[in-house]
């Protein structure tokens, strides 16, 4: 059988292949799972903007038809339906479109492409996401407009260099206005702090080793917002009551309920000083990562799961009996892995004096890490040299942009009686308690 006989086979293959998939309840009821639950307003301004991009495709596909010459009173294009419907996914969501199709009778086939929506268009990325992350990897500005085009396409042409070079000003006016911005009165329950290292060069040699300060906060709401991000050399004590004193004079007298963190040193230090009355609680995430480092690679998924039998316990007695257990299995021939876990045992378990509907929330710090970990990825090889100040601009945007995906507090109607200091036990409180009895 030839080569071109086979092509339509495996093309057709393919297509029953995709078929399949798109029809499997598996990945159709996964898929379900993972969208957000938007709220009415956010229906309407997306079933708004469907409208106006359907409208204007419509349009396209009219002023191509128009421009098209009609020959012995026969039109050369005409309509021939639409195109399967197709998802695109914007910055306010996924946006369900059906490209009309066109048949040019010259040719006896398709030859118009939307320029609004071309053909294997998925997903709109935001040019304020695209743009620092861009920068962070070390593309001059002199050079957007070709990585941007090949991103979102050829409609982008026109943002020329003193537009992003107006962009990054505007940006870092808004930066400086946040970084003054009042926080009187303001009152949070939970911190995330964390230090992020960017691999960018930077033109001062003296900021070589420029490590990201980064405090999350949830609020008397549940809502996550970024609180504070100040460039400082390696998580030290100094850098971190540098950020935690500026949050303190403006604003933020009475400090976190619990604070969340890995185990650096430096951001416990200055938050005792700042904040004394915070409790402390270790990303149990950092904590596993340090404890597998102490042990073969061969050990490690055995004993990883049996830290996540420490975590997932219901109550602090159980979690005690775990710890010991991996104590026993392990303390003789990994006493360094044991230390490392036995040594922080309070400030491990210090989840269990909160909410329980709160606990998927102020074990980690995971969401700084997830925020910034593709932006650290793809400033690994970067080439780019940076002011302080561009950097963090940069990441301020990419953080801010972040934040829209961020979820609100499982069980954020109890922060009112975390604030009010109610005592919780294993996550549930007695005067709960009293109140079904």
């Amino acid at each position: 059988m030839s080569q071109n006989l086979k092509e339509p086979l495996c093309r057709g293959a393919k297509e029953r292949i995709r078929l399949m998939k798109k029809n499997d309840p598996k990945q159709n009821k996964n898929q379900e799972q993972v969208e957000e639950v938007k709220s009415p307003l956010e229906e309407i301004i997306r079933e708004g903007a469907r409208k106006l991009l359907q409208s204007a495709i419509e349009r396209e596909i009219a002023d191509y038809m128009e421009s098209i010459n009609v020959t012995g009173g026969r039109r050369n294009v005409v309509r021939n339906g639409f195109a399967p419907e197709r998802s695109i996914l914007t910055g306010i969501g996924p946006i369900s479109i059906k490209q009309p199709r066109i048949r040019d009778r010259r040719q006896d086939k398709e030859s118009f492409t939307s320029s609004i929506l071309p053909r294997y268009l998925r997903r709109v990325p935001s040019l304020d996401n695209l743009i620092p992350v861009l920068y962070l990897k070390g593309v001059s500005t002199g050079d957007f407009t070709g990585a941007l085009s090949a991103i979102l396409g050829d409609n982008v042409k026109g943002l020329s260099a003193n537009t992003v070079v107006r962009l990054k000003k505007q940006w870092e006016d808004e930066y400086g206005q946040w970084t003054k911005r009042s926080l009187e009165n303001r009152r949070y329950v939970y911190f995330r702090a964390d230090g992020i290292n960017f691999n960018v060069r930077l033109e001062d040699p003296e900021n070589k080793k420029q490590c990201m300060l980064i405090i999350i906060g949830a609020g008397e709401d549940g809502t996550k917002e970024l609180v504070g991000i100040l460039d400082g050399y390696r998580e030290s004590k100094l850098s971190w009551m540098e950020l935690l004193s500026d949050l303190k004079e403006r604003g933020i007298a009475t400090g976190p309920d619990l604070a969340i963190g890995d185990g650096g040193l430096g951001f416990w230090a200055a938050l005792r000083e700042v904040y004394p009355d915070a409790k402390e609680q270790r990303c149990r995430v950092h904590k596993t990562a340090n404890i597998l480092d102490k042990m073969p690679k061969g050990t490690q998924p055995r004993a990883k799961e049996r830290i996540h039998d420490i975590y997932r316990a219901d109550t602090r007695q159980q979690a005690l009996v775990a710890m010991n257990s991996f104590v026993s299995l392990y303390g003789k021939k990994f006493p360094g892995a044991c230390e490392c876990l036995t040594k922080d045992t309070d400030v491990l378990l210090a989840f269990y004096d909160f909410p329980a509907e709160h606990w998927i929330h102020i074990r980690s710090t995971n969401v700084i890490e997830s925020t910034f970990a593709t932006v650290r990825l793809r400033t690994d090889k970067t080439r780019g040299c940076g002011t302080r100040l561009a950097t963090l601009t940069m990441v301020f945007k990419l953080a801010r942009e972040a934040r829209k995906t961020w979820k609100r507090l499982k069980g954020y109607r109890l922060i009112p009686r975390v604030l009010e200091g109610d005592i919780f036990i294993d996550g549930e409180s007695p005067k709960e308690e009293e109140r079904v009895a």
